[in-house]
């Protein structure tokens, strides 16, 4: 499946406040929420579990990284840029990172 598919299977999920301005603030703070569950099961498996991720745990975590797909895909179609342009001007950054020595470190424009 590519990102764009993805992201057309996606909006057929979407329910829209039909406010633009409050459907960008949903999908913002649904993306840091579904964040937020992925870094708390994350919490509980060094808490609980002495840092050993199950098959469970795995099986978890990816229903909850799937969320933050569905945001991230249905966020960045409103914003009107492709999931797809995304994820390959990411690349484009590491990249130029990598080439230049700065992966390391911290700074948008390293």
């Amino acid at each position: 499946m590519t990102f764009e598919e993805y992201e057309k299977l996606a909006l057929t999920s979407v329910l829209s406040t039909g406010d633009p301005f409050k459907d960008l603030l949903h999908w913002v703070l649904g993306l840091n929420g579904e964040a937020g569950e992925v870094a708390e099961k994350m919490k509980k498996i060094i808490r609980d579990k002495n840092s050993i991720i199950t098959e469970e745990d795995k099986a978890e975590m990816a229903k909850e990284i799937g969320d933050v797909l569905w945001y991230l895909a249905v966020f960045a179609h409103d914003l009107g840029i492709p999931l797809e342009s995304i994820a390959q001007q990411n690349l484009d950054k590491l990249k130029s990172r990598k080439e230049r020595g700065a992966l390391g470190g911290s700074g948008d424009n390293r």
